[in-house]
């Protein structure tokens, strides 16, 4: 099978490549050898968001004062710290 490379190094995969890989919406690139080797995977939307809380340096105790905070109608924000 070919498939042609746009000027904008855009590849549109055939439909029988892709019908006979599990689907997904991403691909691990990766050059072995001078060939284009492209593995699908799934990507997990908790480990996506596990991710962006550790590099923003948000603990599961910031979550859970923020759960906290937030069921519970009558509290207040002062100096950027929830009050009860």
């Amino acid at each position: 099978m070919l498939a042609k490379i746009t000027s904008k190094n855009q590849l549109t995969l055939p439909k029988a490549v892709v019908d006979s890989v599990s689907k997904a919406d991403y691909f691990d690139i990766q050059v072995r050898a001078g060939q284009i080797v492209l593995t699908p995977i799934r990507v997990q939307r908790g480990d996506a968001v596990r991710s962006k809380l550790a590099e923003l340096g948000i603990d599961d105790s910031d979550v859970a004062d923020a759960v906290s905070w937030a069921r519970h109608p009558e509290s207040t924000l002062v100096d950027d710290k929830a009050t009860f």
